[in-house]
């Protein structure tokens, strides 16, 4: 009789979820998870959690990590140490974390000190593109000295788009975080841009002009699109844009661009509600009446 392949996860929001689901779809995996949220009432992890009947849900963060032969880590880039600090106290040795929060080198070899001082095997994990089209498949970049020997076991759990990077602990990150200036930076420049356009009532006329930049066929980008999802996940991208301006900084430059993209992704994250409409115009008047709000 087979053995069950014992996996944990740490942290069920829009990542987790899409995993968990994909993994539990496997057979001989049994997957237990902990968020931090489950003992909220009504949380969204805990609805999450609900709605997947084959999810083993942990009582605490130990309960979820240890004894496992792979800990995946899902939370957001502003929990990502305090994460791996906490795991770090229940590990069983030899376990592999498999790190995927967006977050600079530096902030990655703090969190691998944690779990490599315990016994535990570190990778990081770089997702180099939105989770929700490809799923589990999609192109994640491995880094560390155990990514090698950790790719096979990624590849027969559905990773299917992983490939170790480097085998040299934040190459990987850095590759997302100085992608991710560019991408969270264009959805807060179009949201300045639009924003401002609507207001003098020339936003037609932005719009004409920037079509020729984006293609038809490529609803990923299309100005409504980068605004909604600034929209929707600006709690997450403002912190990862925070974890990207540390990259930069890292490097020795002024983080000025990516420092500002942070505070717009923050600013949107409160108004999530805009990104109901289909009519971008309409979109643009509500969040202008929530700037002269105040809100």
């Amino acid at each position: 009789m087979t053995r069950e392949l014992q996996l944990g996860l740490i942290g069920l929001g829009e990542v987790g979820q899409v995993l968990a689901s994909d993994l539990l779809l496997k057979q001989g995996v049994k997957l237990c998870a902990w968020d931090r949220l489950f003992p909220l009432e009504k949380s969204e992890p805990q609805r999450a959690a609900a709605a997947l009947p084959l999810l083993a849900t942990a009582g605490s963060m130990a309960q979820a990590v240890r004894d496992r032969a792979l800990v995946i880590s899902a939370v957001t880039a502003g929990e990502c140490r305090a994460a791996a600090l906490e795991a770090a106290q229940a590990l069983t040795p030899g376990t592999y974390y498999l790190d995927l929060n967006s977050v600079s080198p530096g902030t990655r070899t703090e969190a691998a000190r944690m779990i490599e001082a315990v016994g535990g095997r570190y990778i990081e994990a770089a997702v180099m593109s939105p989770i929700a089209p490809q799923r589990s498949a999609s192109p994640v970049w491995l880094g560390g000295p155990h990514a090698q020997e950790f790719l096979p076991l990624a590849q027969s759990l559905g990773f299917t788009g992983a490939a170790v990077y480097s085998g040299t602990i934040g190459a990987a990150s850095a590759a997302k975080m100085c992608r991710s200036v560019v991408i969270k930076g264009l959805e807060s420049l179009m949201l300045e841009s639009l924003l401002s356009a609507r207001h003098h009532g020339v936003e037609v006329a932005v719009l004409d002009s920037l079509r020729s930049l984006f293609s038809a066929d490529n609803a990923s980008a299309t100005p409504r699109y980068m605004i909604s999802r600034a929209l929707v996940h600006g709690r997450r991208r403002a912190e990862e844009m925070g974890e990207a301006a540390r990259t930069v900084a890292e490097a020795g430059i002024s983080s000025r661009m990516s420092s500002a993209c942070a505070e717009w992704q923050a600013w949107a994250s409160h108004h999530p509600e805009a990104a109901s409409t289909p009519d971008i115009v309409v979109m643009l008047d509500a969040l202008l009446a929530a700037r002269g709000s105040g809100s």
